[in-house]
């Protein structure tokens, strides 16, 4: 574990150790004209496709297509719908016509670039074209930098409940540019701060106080703390996934908040609150949860509810019953029976495991809890 004053010393970049199917994460800042270079690096094949949505299109893809172009790769460009609502089986398609029309064989590739949504359906369309081709990770926002672009969990949602379509398939390669990070909208990068505050708590105290004491740089786009943050999360995530690849054990960790995080998103409807936000609701309860079944004491839940909500007010859900929230925890993936596997802390950087009832009171006092914490806290 490193030590607080020792972040900033950190190197960029990291490895995920897989094996024969391990890759790079490159970080760095304005370094996307160098994409195709690094992809040659790794990936000696000549035809890619880019995957990308209007509006990071418009941004970045004349980039990444020239760097790739350049490299010797005959590149191309499929654009998709923007927003978690496009985040289903009919832009899949979409995805898989465009490679079909252009004749795209086992030898292809596909480069994701964008936030999560576009990662998650571009891995997810890469993993089961023609059986699986290679893809490759260009993450644009901050929660798909520091999460969903590593780890191979590709996917997309069903009316009855968030990633329940998906596969594991890992990335050749996972390319950062944290410069891109100056176009995401404010409450975009908000959202990506619920889930760097996620690795704090779950795997490394010293960091989580970082992080807590440096959020107004943080919210300012520092440069040399971005690039930290980033780092740290990305080596926690790689040291989880190389553990355990396919959540059979350890790398249930990471979906701290997430449970009911993907409640609230469903009882809401996707898209309607973005999805950091919604871990960030989950967190808070799942701190109230560890509280309620005595694994933590008061003062460290205070900090826990404090620090999560140091990266800004999370939006209003009074008006979602909490009975359809609670409800909605019985389409978790990871249910096991009759009960749901919630992750909870037994101290800040560590985590334990509780199998629950879904109709157990202590959900809904959870969630009771959680609201009131959110509605009195002052920003």
């Amino acid at each position: 574990m490193k030590e607080q004053g020792n972040f900033l010393n950190s190197g960029a970049g990291t490895r995920v150790e897989l094996g024969d199917r391990g890759y790079d994460i490159v970080i760095d800042s304005g370094n996307l004209g160098q994409f195709g270079r690094a992809l040659k690096n790794v990936w000696q094949g000549k035809r890619l496709f880019v995957v990308t949505n209007e509006v990071v299109g418009d941004l970045y893809a004349e980039t990444v297509v020239s760097s790739a172009s350049s490299a010797g790769f005959e590149t191309s460009l499929i654009t998709i719908p923007d927003g978690e609502s496009s985040k289903n089986l009919g832009t899949v398609n979409h995805i898989y016509t465009e490679l079909l029309k252009a004749g795209a064989d086992r030898g292809s590739a596909l480069a994701a670039l964008g936030g999560g949504v576009t990662g998650d359906i571009g891995g997810f369309a890469a993993a089961t074209y023609m059986r699986g081709i290679p893809y490759i990770q260009i993450p644009t926002t901050l929660l798909a930098q520091v999460d969903s672009s590593v780890g191979g969990k590709t996917g997309v949602n069903h009316e009855m409940g968030k990633n329940l379509i998906g596969a594991f398939c890992q990335p050749q390669l996972v390319f950062i540019d944290i410069a891109t990070l100056s176009t995401v909208l404010k409450e975009d990068f908000q959202s990506g701060l619920y889930e760097v505050i996620k690795y704090g708590l779950i795997r490394d105290e010293s960091f989580f106080e970082f992080l807590v004491s440096n959020m107004d740089r943080i919210k300012n786009l520092e440069r040399d703390v971005l690039r930290t943050i980033i780092q740290r999360c990305c080596e926690i995530k790689a040291e989880v996934v190389a553990a355990d690849e396919k959540e059979s054990g350890l790398r249930r960790i990471l979906n701290f908040g997430h449970t009911l995080g993907h409640a609230l998103e469903a009882a809401a409807s996707y898209g309607v609150i973005p999805h950091g936000q919604a871990v960030g609701y989950g967190m808070i309860a799942a701190a109230y949860l560890s509280r309620f079944n005595g694994l933590i004491e008061d003062v460290t839940l205070d900090r826990v509810v404090k620090g999560i909500l140091s990266a800004g007010k999370l939006p209003s859900v009074q008006s979602i019953p909490a009975e359809t929230v609670v409800r909605a925890c019985s389409q978790d993936k990871k249910k096991e029976g009759n009960k749901i596997l919630f992750v909870l802390l037994d101290r800040i950087g560590h985590t334990v495991t509780r199998p629950m009832d879904t109709d157990e009171s202590l959900l809904g006092e959870a969630w009771a809890s959680c609201l009131k914490a959110v509605k009195g806290h002052t920003y």
